[in-house]
């Protein structure tokens, strides 16, 4: 049997068009680190970041089955904003929350962290023992705090 191809870009644009078609303002939950997510870095907030994505916010959107893309301002600084499809975590509503969370699917996981475009050290541990004897306890001298008591 042929594998399946990824159901989140379809269930997406359902997401998005039913949003719309409600009136309501559809976010997008994107994880920055997805190799490829080209997003404003100083915007991103424990690894996250939730973008407005209604037509008039956005310009030029496009959603295909790899990516969302469009162009946006940030700051009042226009930028170009792309979003694979394996980065989006969530799509909702801000006025009621109504929405999904997408789950994990197997096209979007990353087998090596060598291909999501990290290097990966592979060095080999090395233990050393020294004699029972010579083992003392070192103390670390006293540092001066930084801090200054105002009274």
């Amino acid at each position: 049997m042929k594998e399946l191809t990824p159901n989140r870009p379809y269930l997406l644009r359902a997401y998005y068009d039913w949003l719309m078609d409600n009136q309501l303002t559809p976010h997008v939950v994107v994880d920055a680190y997805v190799p490829g997510t080209q997003v404003p870095q100083q915007y991103v907030k424990d690894g996250q970041i939730v973008l407005n994505i209604t037509e008039s916010a956005v310009g030029n959107l496009q959603i295909t089955n790899e990516f969302i893309e469009f162009s946006a301002r940030f700051g009042g600084v226009p930028q170009q904003v792309l979003l694979p499809m394996a980065a989006i975590v969530a799509i909702y509503a801000r006025e009621n929350g109504a929405g999904t969370v997408f789950d994990l699917e197997e096209s979007y996981e990353i087998d090596d962290a060598e291909e999501a475009g990290l290097s990966v050290v592979k060095e080999p541990v090395v233990e050393v023992s020294e004699p029972e004897e010579s083992k003392e306890e070192v103390k670390e001298p006293k540092r001066r705090s930084h801090l200054t008591l105002v009274k």
